[in-house]
């Protein structure tokens, strides 16, 4: 009755009780006299035992070039995948966050990853994904595919801060950099290497 007769595999279900437990403590970042206290963030993989997909989108030069980008690593902080890509005749990062989770959607598709976890730093494409549909929505239709995509795997969308998701904020940049509107990168690109180091020794960020 709670899972609405979903079969969820266990990796689901025990990675959606850690995440809960994350909300509720993130809640509670306000001590006693009002004052925010000092929060910590960092790749999350949470001691989840399957793939892992960050994602992201990019806007530069004052908004004037969109693009998105994510790659899937396993839980140790091994890069398995990547992807990026450059958005035409859009400069709208709603667009960009959103279409980055589609297009990571679709890459395990055509990997058949079908048992991960996806993390976004855009609470607001979470919310859109995870509420009602809404029908005269300007991104309605690519929000149904999302949802779509959703229903035929195993998967569990999740928040981050984007001090945790600072690899996939290096893909989104690459692909505003480039022309090529997409394009899969079996291994990491020049300069991606540091930062994947970083998230896997499980670097700490402070954040206020």
């Amino acid at each position: 009755m709670c899972l609405s007769h979903d079969n969820w595999s266990l990796n689901r279900l025990v990675f959606n009780i850690q995440s809960m437990i994350e909300t509720f403590k993130n809640c509670l970042i306000v001590n006693q006299n009002g004052i925010v206290e000092e929060r910590f963030s960092k790749w999350n993989n949470n001691n989840h035992s399957s793939v892992i997909l960050n994602v992201d989108g990019s806007c530069l030069a004052s908004n004037t070039r969109a693009g998105y980008g994510g790659l899937f690593r396993n839980y140790a902080g091994n890069y398995l995948t990547g992807f990026s890509g450059f958005i035409q005749d859009s400069t709208d990062i709603l667009y960009a966050e959103l279409f980055a989770i589609y297009q990571g959607l679709m890459l395990a598709k055509e990997k058949a990853i079908a048992d991960f976890v996806c993390y976004s730093d855009s609470l607001h494409c979470i919310n859109l994904i995870k509420g009602p549909s809404m029908r005269f929505h300007t991104y309605a239709v690519l929000i149904q595919d999302i949802k779509e995509l959703l229903d035929h795997m195993n998967i569990t969308i999740c928040h981050t801060l984007r001090e945790g998701n600072q690899c996939t904020d290096f893909m989104a940049k690459l692909g505003a950099s480039l022309d090529i509107e997409l394009c899969h990168h079996s291994s990491p690109r020049e300069g991606l290497q540091s930062l994947l180091r970083i998230d896997a020794v499980g670097t700490i960020f402070s954040r206020v």
